[in-house]
């Protein structure tokens, strides 16, 4: 399945104007749009949570968050969602970058931030890339579960690296099925 990122490969410059709530499973999530593609989602309280919504936005239902909402609710029922909302987001082409190789990462699989360096690297024509800028890139995706940052994982395994918390990558990755056996859950405080 082909996923769309931005509408024609372009980026937009559009404002955030308007927010919707979801209760999932997981806490509360708050969707941003600028009326009609998605330009945010985020658990509640989550690290990075709406950086980019400007002062005067207004919670109101729009056709994207109502896609959303049924891409959210196929995605915590335990099935991979066969669309992808609408996507606008003002980000750098390095950030841009990043985040379409992180919705080409396959339902219950994962990659690695060096595995995500190396594509970089490859689309840049450039022999590498470091691991730790892809991390900052992923740590600030607006459009958590979407572009699927809870899918990337360290080198060794490890789980780190999630602005929603370890605990929700966790349960994320059990209920996409993924095999978690060679998976490294860091213990209390190492996060």
């Amino acid at each position: 399945m082909t996923k769309k990122f931005f509408p024609d490969g372009q980026m937009t410059g559009n404002m955030v104007y308007y927010t919707y709530h979801y209760k999932s499973p997981l806490g509360g999530i708050t969707m941003a749009s600028n009326g009609t593609a998605l330009t945010g989602l985020w658990f509640d309280g989550q690290k990075y949570f709406g950086e980019h919504l400007p002062a005067g936005h207004e919670e109101q239902n729009l056709p994207v968050f109502e896609q959303t909402v049924r891409w959210l609710d196929l995605y915590f029922s335990g099935k991979e969602p066969d669309f992808t909302p609408p996507l606008s987001m003002e980000t750098t082409p390095f950030r841009r970058m990043v985040w379409e190789i992180l919705l080409t990462i396959p339902y219950g699989q994962t990659m690695t931030y060096g595995e995500i360096a190396g594509k970089v690297a490859e689309r840049r024509g450039i022999s590498r890339m470091s691991a730790q800028a892809v991390g900052g890139a992923v740590g600030h995706n607006a459009v958590s579960l979407v572009i699927p940052c809870h899918r990337v994982v360290g080198s060794n395994g490890s789980l780190t690296g999630y602005a929603g918390g370890i605990d929700k990558k966790v349960r994320l990755l059990t209920l996409e099925k993924a095999d978690m056996s060679a998976l490294l859950i860091p213990g209390t405080g190492t996060v």
